[in-house]
């Protein structure tokens, strides 16, 4: 009867409830929409303000300078941070600040000069990204594994990916059809944003208000003991796990920020509402997450991320025949939206075995930094992969206008949205093959444990 109590205990402690649920997706939701929306910035800033692509693409690499500079102070910041409302918590008000920085980026005046649109641009990108955004992904992670136990984090990350993805999805379906009617100019872009700017930074600041840090999970870490920068040093010698990570966040971001969808539905299918489809289509894939619990505990995380981009890559394929066909295209995106489910939902999981792994080699955590390792890895991969675009598009005679566009430009599209993704999804597949940690895991996470308790132990002494 005591089992089974303490099986029931267990049980009701693993819950996380719906309400639970919802409140940790919210600023999930809110930053996701953020993300979709930065990915319209190459065509405002084109086909709007009339920037060349190629000038573009410079501003956006210029931007991810400063970012790289600020992502490796970020996460050593939250790392090393304590209050009273915990090590990553505090971090969350930087939502408010993504958003009203994004709807100040899409709202750059046309009047401007070149030279000023540019500047205005550079500021307002590097303040979403190399600020707010940056102190958002370095205390996910670090946030996370405070406010729920390992179960509950699983749980969280798997079907938590649920809302966000139906909130992305919901947004490609529509925001394709609103941009059309209400972007119609600079003004028309700032409205749009505006649109959504002031319910989502709501939206997403609930979880910084109604859910605390609860868990200490740094055994090796003594409450008195400040992180050191040679322990930032120490972690890029010793841990080759999350820098395999990085670099398929690298790629995986170079292919979803491209921004060619956009381009291959003006240019290619002729209409560009369409797009709504596709993100329709994709709704197919979203009950996978729901098996995502069992499949990890049979399957390990990393191996669901190697089998999720063979399948994009598939769909890819699949993309480089479609040509306009809608049937076509529409198969191709249950494909490719199926395949990157686990590496855009579960990343956090990874970052937890990268920061156990560390606590077993009797090194601090750091979740926060290699969470920020990450997102170093995505933003370089973002801005590759926007400013690739810009610049590829420019070299094969992109106008910006469909009566004047060369044969070249059209087939760069179609290049851009079949075979380049396929080919970097096939390589990022079988790096992951690389990544041995998954089999160590049930013997990290024993000796760990171990020492937590012996650090209990001897606290209460």
């Amino acid at each position: 009867m005591a089992t089974e109590g303490t099986k029931a205990k267990k049980n009701q402690e693993d819950k996380i409830g719906f309400s639970g649920l919802m409140l940790w997706q919210s600023r999930a939701v809110s930053k996701s929409i953020v993300v979709l929306m930065l990915g319209y910035l190459m065509i405002y800033c084109t086909d709007t303000l009339k920037i060349p692509g190629i000038i573009v693409s410079g501003i956006l690499v210029a931007s991810k300078i400063l970012d790289g500079v600020t992502d490796v102070f970020a996460g050593f910041i939250v790392d090393r941070t304590k209050t009273k409302w915990g090590k990553a918590r505090p971090y969350e008000v930087f939502i408010v600040g993504l958003w009203i920085t994004t709807w100040l980026l899409f709202s750059c005046p046309e009047s401007m000069s070149t030279a000023v649109k540019c500047v205005w641009i550079f500021v307002m990108y590097a303040l979403a990204n190399s600020i707010c955004l940056t102190f958002l992904n370095a205390n996910e992670t670090p946030y996370l594994v405070r406010a729920y136990n390992d179960r509950q984090i699983v749980k969280q990350t798997s079907y938590g990916s649920i809302v966000s993805m139906l909130a992305a999805v919901i947004f490609n379906m529509f925001f394709p059809t609103l941009m059309g009617n209400i972007a119609t100019s600079g003004a028309g872009w700032s409205r749009l944003v505006l649109l959504f700017a002031v319910p989502l930074a709501v939206i997403g600041i609930l979880r910084m208000i109604f859910v605390p840090e609860k868990y200490d999970v740094d055994a090796v870490v003594q409450n008195d003991e400040k992180l050191k920068v040679k322990d930032v040093a120490t972690l890029l010698k010793t841990n080759k796990y999350i820098l395999i990570i990085a670099m398929m966040t690298l790629v995986f971001n170079f292919v979803c920020n491209m921004g060619v969808n956009v381009y291959y539905f003006t240019y290619i299918v002729g209409i560009v509402d369409l797009m709504g489809v596709l993100a329709a289509a994709q709704i197919i894939a979203i009950p996978l997450a729901f098996a995502f619990p069992k499949l990890i505990s049979k399957f390990s995380t990393v191996n669901l991320m190697f089998a999720g981009f063979l399948i994009s890559a598939a769909g890819y394929l699949l993309n480089a025949f479609a040509g306009a066909n809608m049937v076509l295209l529409s198969i191709a995106a249950i494909f490719t939206g199926a395949g990157t489910i686990p590496a855009s939902m579960l990343v956090p999981l990874i970052i937890i075995e990268c920061a156990d792994y560390n606590e077993w080699k009797n090194h601090p955590r750091m979740e926060g930094t290699m969470g920020s390792l990450n997102n170093l890895g995505s933003k370089i991969g973002a801005a590759l992969g926007t400013g690739a675009l810009g610049v590829l598009l420019s070299i094969a005679g992109y106008t910006g206008d469909a009566a004047t566009m060369p044969d070249g430009a059209l087939t760069m599209i179609r290049l851009l949205w079949g075979v380049v993704p396929m080919v970097l999804y096939l390589l990022t597949a079988f790096s992951l093959k690389f990544y041995k940690l998954n089999k160590m895991m049930p013997q990290i996470k024993a000796d760990n444990e171990a020492k937590r308790a012996a650090k209990q132990n001897a606290q209460a002494e």
